[in-house]
């Protein structure tokens, strides 16, 4: 037989025998998102339970989402880079383990602190999960798909977070707080063999090839992600002089990190990456979107209890609906940026956040629950398309040994946005309101607290998109200005 024949055999065999895998490997993914996904919103519906169970203040209780949170944020960048060194599939592994142990320890956990312990480990292996996630898309998903893989991927974050509420409640209910841990062990064991059964075997590299961790660089990004989220989440709504502290904190510790980083053979984050516009660029918009959809979250429930008139039950369905139409969008907007390109698809959607924070910002109040469900749809199906476009143009052209890091910059922008924004947004908020106690304000004032909120969140979108166009319009005048010299 002719030997290229022979090799294009093989090539197509190859072919067909691995067409019916991907479908595993993404359910394998989606999994892993929507366990670390799920992770965060489950646990908020049970804080006044918890509270009572351990006689502990609400402050205290706040630990148990915090603590996860702050594991996330402040990891999320090395665990991607070990990842890109170590192998990729045997860090989500070991990721989804560790995880799915930490889920059994909170679920068992005796006092308060062990709990919280439990649920720092827990954000672990939420980090990993989240990082790699998306860096394997890359490696396994054709380009041609890769905006509905990302789309599906942002369907499963989705789901996860609007099912946190509902899930949480029904289990609480019928067999107590244990049990929103207890429930992600058996997911965790099946994306665990899911991945093990098919996701690619790590390359085995010449030892020679292999770089070295950077422990001083990681030791350093942790410290200053730690203080900056501590600066933005500890206080309660006020901004003293220890919030303060820390944020000098952090801005030291990233100063020395960048130092750091430039004295090292192997950084954990090399500095030159951000002098690619492109990169800086699609970081900046997410972390100012994700800011913008926290506003959703921190202003939603007192408008809809304070300024409506909505009793508990009705607030929690209204707030269920922004995570519904974002999981109902992820996967049209994979096909959207995988038939229109992922450019454009990102002005797109940050066009429909704006205009849905625009709405937001001059809707009257006797318009009632429609009237805040209408724009609140808009802004967040706008996301799922602008997430989805800009996580697929982010990791178009990345090499594959950058793919890890280059995924925990991304999940990075978008938690620092969600915390960032439940500080700012909620600090904006109280201003407008005109109040010092946001939960006795009058009904007309936290209806013009929410409307200035918002017309603040346009303009922050509105930032978002001048960056995106100017960047582009740069880029290509430079790619003109190369093709006519």
């Amino acid at each position: 037989m002719n030997p290229t024949i022979a090799e294009q055999d093989e090539v197509v065999v190859g072919s067909v025998e691995q067409a019916p895998s991907i479908h595993w490997v993404l359910a394998s993914l989606s999994l892993s998102m929507l366990l670390s996904s799920l992770g965060t919103s489950v646990a908020n519906v049970a804080l006044p339970t918890l509270a009572q169970a351990f006689a502990a203040s609400f402050q205290e209780v706040q630990w148990i989402v915090l603590a996860y949170l702050l594991a996330i944020t402040t990891l999320i960048v090395s665990v991607g880079r070990l990842g890109d060194i170590t192998g990729r599939r045997r860090l989500l592994l070991a990721g989804i383990f560790l995880f799915t142990v930490a889920s059994v320890l909170c679920g068992v956990a005796p006092t308060l602190w062990l709990l919280i312990t439990a649920r720092a480990v827990q954000g672990l292996g939420a980090a990993i999960m989240m990082a790699l996630t998306i860096a394997f898309v890359g490696e396994t998903v054709p380009k041609a798909k890769t905006g509905s893989a990302m789309g599906l991927l942002g369907t499963m974050s989705a789901i996860g977070t609007a099912l946190g509420p509902s899930l949480g409640g029904v289990l609480i209910a019928g067999f107590g707080w244990r049990a929103i841990f207890f429930v992600k062990v058996p997911l965790g064991i099946l994306a665990f063999l899911l991945a093990r059964r098919y996701l690619p075997v790590d390359r085995q590299g010449p030892k020679t090839d292999r770089v070295g961790f950077d422990h001083v660089g990681t030791l350093l990004l942790a410290l200053a992600l730690l203080a900056y989220a501590l600066a933005m989440t500890i206080g309660h709504g006020s901004f003293g002089f220890l919030n303060m502290a820390l944020l000098l904190a952090a801005a030291f510790g990233v100063g020395l990190f960048m130092r750091a980083e430039t004295r090292v053979a192997s950084p954990l984050i090399q500095l030159k990456m951000f002098g690619n516009s492109m990169l800086s660029t699609n970081l900046a918009m997410s972390a100012l979107v994700s800011t913008v959809i926290m506003a959703t979250l921190v202003v939603g429930p007192f408008y809809l209890s304070r300024a409506l008139g909505l009793d508990a039950t009705l607030v929690g369905l209204v707030m269920s609906v922004g995570p519904l139409a974002a999981a109902l969008s992820g996967v049209p907007s994979g096909r959207s940026v995988d038939s229109f390109g992922s450019d454009r698809m990102t002005i797109v959607g940050l066009i429909g956040v704006a205009t849905g924070s625009f709405i937001l910002s001059i809707v009257p109040a006797w318009l009632g629950i429609s009237g805040y469900i209408a724009p609140l749809v808009i802004i967040t199906a706008s996301y799922a398309l602008f997430q989805t476009a800009n996580n697929t143009t982010v990791m178009a052209g990345i090499r594959q040994d950058q793919r890890g890091v280059i995924s925990g910059l991304l999940s990075l922008s978008r938690n620092i946005g969600l915390i960032t924004g439940a500080s700012v947004m909620g600090a904006v908020f109280v201003f407008a309101s005109a109040t010092t106690d946001i939960t006795t304000a009058r009904p007309e004032a936290v209806a013009a607290g929410m409307r200035i909120t918002f017309a603040v969140a346009a303009i922050l979108v509105v930032v978002a998109l001048a960056i995106g166009v100017g960047s582009r319009a740069l880029a290509k005048r430079q790619s003109l200005a190369r093709d006519t010299t």
